[in-house]
């Protein structure tokens, strides 16, 4: 049962990627364009550094999926396309292997691929300590990742139904488990107000994960007999809605969810976020084109954002935070009600670099 579900989550999330690309609230954010701030392409390094970690590009491969056949296959190809371009990646949940060790090869394929590389490993917030420091030696991974899905689990049909134990497992973990630890959304997004609870939790980064990518909401409600949680799809704060919320709730901040392109990847960078995952788009890709076709999209991805670095003569990925932005639309609307200041972000330029930051 378990591998069917995981496989019904692929063919779901694909069936979703058929219909992104369209607006969202990446829109509402724009760089307000300076003629004369352009430096030399040579000048520009994408390396980031959040948590004691240095990444050598501020992209990453966001967790999807193992635990069947079908998806093992898809872990190695993504695994592959990871290693030709330097970029972290994370596995799916690994809730699969802890309640049947046979499928530990859909995952640990990943390492097998990917001696080298920086990998995550992925567990939901109702494991214990022992599991993560199961699958962190499984994988041999890296950091942990543990993924927030109280709406998911609240429309899967065999889902969870008891969640206040959850901040109590994830500081456990965090305390425990060895390595690094990103707890992450799956694609409804952090409060400010969560992201601060996690950093008294103990956890050394979060990432947004927010709305406009994979809705698991949707697929959940997709593997139901009558599809009754429909009204459930609008749910959640979209990415930059999330960074601009918690920018300041003292946690590092990774960011996923919605990314569509390298201006995406710079919006996220120029509102906080330490490096951009992306998750749907690339498995569109793979499927599409296989892992010759992956390799190129990232490639592509770390070069054109370099080029809008330079453009915009942001010498690191850190340095984007000086950017002047405006935002506008629904986005807006989101920052009034939330009480955060957007007109300081349009003039970030004119101060030093230690206050713009």
């Amino acid at each position: 049962m378990i591998a069917s579900r995981k496989d019904d989550h692929v063919r779901l999330a694909l069936e979703q990627q058929n219909g992104h690309g369209g607006r969202s609230q990446f829109d509402d954010v724009s760089f307000v364009h300076h003629a004369l701030h352009g430096i030399d392409r040579d000048e520009v390094s994408l390396a980031t550094r959040f948590a004691g970690l240095r990444w050598q590009v501020p992209l990453y491969i966001n967790a999807m999926t193992g635990g069947s056949a079908m998806t093992g296959a898809i872990n190695r190809d993504l695994a592959i396309a990871a290693r030709e371009t330097g970029v972290p990646i994370a596995t799916g949940s690994l809730s699969a292997y802890f309640k049947d060790e046979s499928v530990a090869g859909t995952f640990s394929v990943m390492r097998r691929e990917n001696p080298d590389g920086f990998i995550m490993a992925n567990v939901n917030a109702t494991a214990t300590v022992q599991d993560a420091r199961r699958a962190v030696d499984l994988l041999r991974a890296d950091a942990l990742q543990i993924h927030l899905n109280v709406i998911q689990e609240t429309v899967m049909p065999e889902g969870d139904r008891s969640f206040s134990s959850w901040g109590p497992r994830i500081e456990k973990i965090a305390a425990g488990v060895g390595v690094p630890v990103i707890v992450k959304e799956v694609g409804f997004g952090l409060s400010r107000e969560t992201v601060q609870r996690l950093r008294e939790l103990g956890v050394h980064a979060a990432d947004v994960a927010g709305r406009g990518g994979t809705n698991f909401a949707r697929i959940e409600n997709g593997r139901r007999e009558h599809a009754d949680y429909g009204y459930l799809d609008g749910w959640g704060q979209s990415t930059p809605a999330c960074l601009l919320d918690a920018r300041d709730a003292g946690l590092p901040l990774l960011a996923s969810g919605g990314v569509r392109d390298p201006l995406d990847v710079a919006r996220c960078l120029a509102l906080g976020a330490t490096a951009v995952g992306s998750s749907g788009g690339f498995l569109r890709t793979l499927i599409d084109g296989g892992v010759p076709a992956l390799i190129a999209r990232i490639s592509a991805w770390q070069d054109q954002l370099a080029a809008l670095m330079t453009a915009l003569g942001a010498r690191t990925p850190a340095a984007l935070t000086e950017c002047d932005l405006l935002i506008g639309g629904e986005l807006r609307w989101f920052c009034t009600d939330r009480g955060i200041d957007t007109a300081a972000l349009a003039t970030r330029s004119r101060l030093p670099a230690a206050v713009a930051s």
